[in-house]
C-alpha cells in the first residue's frame, strides 16, 4: 500500500499546501471513483503538524510520499523532491507545534518499526512565498500544487497500484 502524507497548518497560508494537496488527491480519487473495479491501495492522510501521525500512518506500507511546505529562501512555488533517507533527523526537544515533524518521524520510524518501516520513502517539498496567519495559497504556490497532484499521481501509477482515487 502507498501511502501519501500532506504536513502543515492551513492557518499560516503557505504552510497549508501539504494540506491542500492531500484535498485535491482525494477530490480527484472521488471523482473517479468507479464501483466496477478496485480501488487501488493508496490512502490520503493530513497530518497537519503532528509528526506522530506520520510515524504510524507509515508503518506497514510499502511506499510513503510526504508532501510539506519549505522555506529555503528560493523562489515561491519552486518544487524539491528527495528520497526520504535524506530529509531524516533526530528528534531534538523543542517548545513548538513542530517539536516531533515528518523528518523526527522518518528517523524514529526507520529506528522503532525496522522492517516494517517503508524503504521507499519519497519527499516532495514547495517553496512558499508566506507563512503569515491567514487562510489560503498564494498564486505561485497554488499553481505548484497542482504539479505535485500529478506528480503524486505519476508515482502511484510507476509503483503499480494504478491511477490514485
Amino acid at each position: 500500500m502507498i501511502v501519501v502524507i500532506g504536513c502543515g497548518n492551513l492557518n499560516r497560508s503557505d504552510d497549508g499546501v501539504g494540506v491542500e494537496v492531500i484535498r485535491a488527491l482525494q477530490a480527484r480519487a472521488a471523482s473517479r471513483a468507479d464501483l466496477t473495479r478496485p480501488r487501488p491501495e493508496a490512502r490520503f492522510l493530513d497530518a497537519g503538524t503532528d509528526g506522530m501521525a506520520v510515524l504510524f500512518a507509515a508503518r506497514g506500507c510499502s511506499t510513503l510520499i510526504v508532501v510539506d511546505a519549505s522555506r529555503s529562501g528560493g523562489t515561491p512555488g519552486s518544487i524539491f523532491e528527495g528520497p526520504g533517507q535524506e530529509f531524516e533527523q533526530p528528534h531534538q526537544a523543542a517548545l513548538n507545534l513542530h517539536d516531533f515533524r515528518w523528518d523526527n518521524a522518518l528517523h524514529a520510524g526507520r529506528q522503532i518499526f525496522r522492517e516494517a518501516f517503508p524503504r521507499d520513502v519519497i519527499v516532495i517539498l514547495i517553496e512558499v512565498r508566506s507563512l503569515a496567519l491567514g487562510l489560503g495559497l498564494s498564486p505561485e504556490v497554488r499553481e505548484a500544487a497542482v504539479k505535485v497532484c500529478d506528480r503524486v499521481e505519476e508515482l502511484i501509477v510507476a509503483r503499480g497500484t494504478g491511477p490514485a482515487r
